[in-house]
């Protein structure tokens, strides 16, 4: 039967799953269609999708999950992308949007937070007392104390419990592949945003009624003002997929293996390359957690700055889009690869964390900057794509193309600039942002509409912009 959410395409190398409306699949193009041809010549590939967000990358597309045996598999740091453990953090206040109505309030807080998180790419963080190496082993677990607010505070703590996964282990001893001077860069940029479409947004909650016992259930209410953090593992995660890629294409060579397109790099996950990716790599997933906690601890202050030391600031969840990792589907332990695609497990599914058992955890959707984003909760029915669902809107044009055809007066209605209920960004200067508006993005509704219509996942609350801070 005919599903205009859904389809099979039979490429020559195997089959494509795509998760998109007809109007979304269409104007993918036929690029991302010869990517994922590329992409099942990987020898023992057992599934391959796309979610509606999907658009051309580095040798696989954004909006890709990839899926292979634990026997046999194959590791991409394609199939992962350069910025390894980027995802999505939000935090709940125990504000109402009424307490930001003002521009100028709004504007005093960006303030705050640009004071304490470096918009510079190369600025040195708010942290510099921390170990790195204690980071890149124990994640959230190897932070001090004081950066733990909650942590002795058992009926209120989140930072360790609403997480995805707070440490991921490796062998250890795959650290010393990294060299010094990256270990210098990577700690400087602890606790920073970066640039590109990573952000720091301030949003009003507006509860979907059909899900109101589930956003009850996280803390949700309407008018309530939250923080969504999008951020990776900065210069560690690049150093990491640089070093790494390098050893997969060598090991490609003297493999035999390899596609059109020379890009496309993976190596067999018990080989020396694969393993010693598969091991740098959660290195990097645990320095991003932190570096999203790390922010998020400055915003706290920031609110508190802003708005008095009662402002309340608890995590409602973390979770990447950027990531390989071992999961169990059935009985069996496979290893998936998400490639700008978010975890949406339903109720009940034990790779919720505990706090998130019965409800099923908070998948983190960003929009584009001035429009809307979303919490969504998975279906059962999202196990066909191994529970993948979208990680954003997706550009639907290229940044100098954006900055070709988008005009700066675009871009200041897009942001209601000059209005009351401007979104107010830490740039005068729009010139240097717009790249980023959005213009530049599919129209979030539409893949948040194609992603529940496909019963991959539904709304819980939509987030309303009332603020951005940006990298330069």
């Amino acid at each position: 039967m005919y599903d205009p959410y859904y389809r099979r395409i039979d490429l020559p190398a195997g089959d494509l799953h795509v998760f998109a409306h007809d109007d979304l699949y269409y104007a993918m193009g036929a690029k991302v269609l010869e990517m994922a041809n590329n992409n099942l010549q990987i020898p023992n590939i057992r599934y391959m999708s796309y979610t509606p967000d999907a658009h051309v990358g580095v040798g696989t597309c954004i909006g890709t999950t990839a899926v292979w045996g634990i026997e046999g598999g194959f590791i991409s740091p394609s199939i992962v992308g350069s910025d390894i453990g980027c995802g999505m953090r939000v935090h709940l206040t125990n504000l109402q949007v009424e307490d930001l109505q003002e521009v100028k309030l709004r504007r005093k807080l960006v303030k705050a937070i640009e004071k304490r998180i470096p918009v510079e790419n190369h600025a040195r963080g708010y942290f510099s007392d921390l170990r790195l190496e204690d980071v890149l082993r124990k994640g959230l677990h190897g932070l001090p104390s004081k950066y733990v607010p909650d942590a002795y505070t058992p009926r209120k703590a989140t930072s360790l419990t609403h997480v995805e996964c707070g440490r991921f282990r490796f062998d250890e001893s795959e650290l010393d592949r990294i060299p010094e001077p990256m270990w210098h860069r990577s700690h400087r940029q602890l606790g920073t945003l970066g640039n590109g479409n990573h952000f720091i947004e301030i949003q009003a909650l507006s509860v979907n009624d059909e899900n109101r016992q589930v956003a009850e259930r996280w803390g949700l209410r309407d008018g309530q003002v939250a923080v969504m953090i999008h951020s990776g593992s900065r210069s560690w995660g690049g150093s990491v997929n640089q070093i790494c890629s390098t050893q997969v294409a060598k090991a490609m060579s003297r493999l035999g293996l390899g596609t059109s397109d020379p890009k496309l790099a993976y190596a067999p996950l018990d080989s020396e390359a694969g393993q010693m990716y598969l091991h740098l790599m959660y290195s990097a997933l645990n320095y991003a957690v932190a570096n999203r906690h790390l922010m998020a601890f400055a915003v706290r202050d920031a609110f508190k700055e802003t708005f008095g030391p009662k402002t309340e600031f608890s995590t409602l969840y973390d979770l990447m889009h950027n990531y390989a990792c071992e999961e169990t589907h059935g009985e069996e332990s496979l290893l998936l690869h998400r490639k700008g695609t978010t975890r949406a497990l339903p109720a009940g599914h034990l790779g919720n964390p505990e706090p998130y058992r019965e409800t099923g955890h908070p998948a983190l959707i960003p929009g584009s900057m001035g429009t809307a984003s979303y919490l969504m909760v998975g279906s059962p029915e999202g196990a066909r794509n191994y529970h993948s669902i979208c990680h954003g809107a997706g550009r639907v044009r290229s940044r100098n193309a954006t900055k070709q055809l988008v005009s700066v007066d675009e871009f200041a209605s897009s942001m209601k600039i000059g209005q009351e209920d401007e979104v107010v960004l830490n740039h005068r200067a729009l010139e240097s942002l717009i790249d980023e508006s959005p213009q530049a993005y599919k129209d979030v509704d539409q893949i948040i509409d194609s992603v529940v219509q496909a019963r991959l996942a539904s709304v819980v609350a939509k987030c309303r912009p009332l603020a951005a801070v940006k990298g330069v």
